[in-house]
This record gives structure tokens, sequence and C-alpha cells, in this order.
């Protein structure tokens, strides 16, 4: 014969199967700690909100971090050179929510570069150089290198020697030809 279970004893049974349901439920993942104002700015679509909100879920600590989300917001703003710039670096590095990605990183340095940024140029120039996330492409190196270096700044003489690298894989004519390039970049784009 089965016994029942005594009311107290069904009652405590009840307990221990909601306790175990609840800790198999979703809870909400962690969330960075954003100030609402920079939210309402970033939802309302400025760029430096953007950035500033995808650098808080980049930078969160423990499971707040979220590189996902970060490059969402990194996205959004950009058009922006440092919207294309952190994400850049973000697909550059990967992390623990996002896989690194070397042609994802190649194409927003490319966008920063496109826009004049010195550093995503000589950034650039590398990549291709070595065929990361990109076709191993010397001319193209050698142009990005040789534009990164004609502007004053602490990486000049480092882009200057990395182009010199470069032409040495090069003919004459194709360094003459990536010279003329750059002189005409630089009469067709405003000096940033």
């Amino acid at each position: 014969m089965i016994e029942r279970p005594s009311p107290r004893h069904a009652f405590c049974l009840l307990l221990l199967f909601f306790a175990a349901a609840a800790s198999h439920a979703q809870l909400p993942a962690p969330r960075p700690q954003i100030d609402p104002a920079l939210q309402a700015k970033a939802d309302a679509g400025d760029a430096t909100a953007q950035i500033a909100v995808g650098e808080a879920w980049a930078t969160a600590p423990g499971k707040a971090q979220d590189c996902k989300q970060a490059a969402d917001w990194y996205r959004k703003a950009g058009a922006s050179i440092d919207g294309a710039l952190h994400l850049a670096i973000l697909y550059r590095d990967g992390c623990k929510t996002l896989l690194r990605d070397m042609a994802q990183a190649a194409q927003w340095y490319k966008q920063a570069a496109a826009q004049g940024d010195v550093s995503a140029q000589g950034t650039l120039g590398s990549l291709y150089f070595m065929g990361q996330g990109v076709p191993q492409d010397y001319n193209e190196a050698y142009f990005w290198l040789d534009l990164a270096a004609r502007s004053p700044g602490p990486k000049q003489q480092q882009y200057a020697s990395n182009r010199q690298l470069v032409g040495t894989h090069i003919t004459t004519d194709d360094v003459e030809a990536a010279k003329d390039r750059v002189e005409t970049w630089l009469a067709t784009h405003p000096h940033k």
C-alpha cells in the first residue's frame, strides 16, 4: 500500500520544487552603471554619448561586460572617426562576448583612415603589409603608411620607417605611383 505524504511533508516538497524551478529561471543579465542623462543623449543619436555608453559596456566588470552591446553602440556612432576607431579596436582585440575579427577591424580602420585619422592610416598600412584582415598588398601598405608618415605626430618616424620597409617590396614605379596617389588624396581631403 502506498502511503500518502502528510500535509506538512507535501508542503515541504512543494517548496523544494519551486526553489529548484526558481534557480533555473533566467535572471536578467547584469548591466553596467550608465548615467540616465548619458543614456538619453545616446538614445537621441549623440555620437559622443553613444561611444561613452559603448565604453561602459566594453569595460564593465565581470559578467556585466558585453562587447556585443558595446559594438552596437559604437556602430551607431560609426560614421564618426571615434566610433570607427572604437569598433576597429574592439574587433582587433575581441573579448569574451565578441570574437576577434581582423576583417571587421580592417574595415573600421579603413573608414577612419579615409576620414583622415593618422593612427588608422598607419595601422591600415601595417595590416596591408602583413595581410591581416585584408589581402596582402604592398602598394596599399605603402600608400597608407606614406600618408601617415606625412603627418607630424609621435609616431611619424615609425610610419616613415615602416613605409621604407614596405618600399623594399615594390618597384620604384610603384613607389612613384603611390606618392602621386598620396598627393592627389592630400589635395582632395582637408587636413584633420
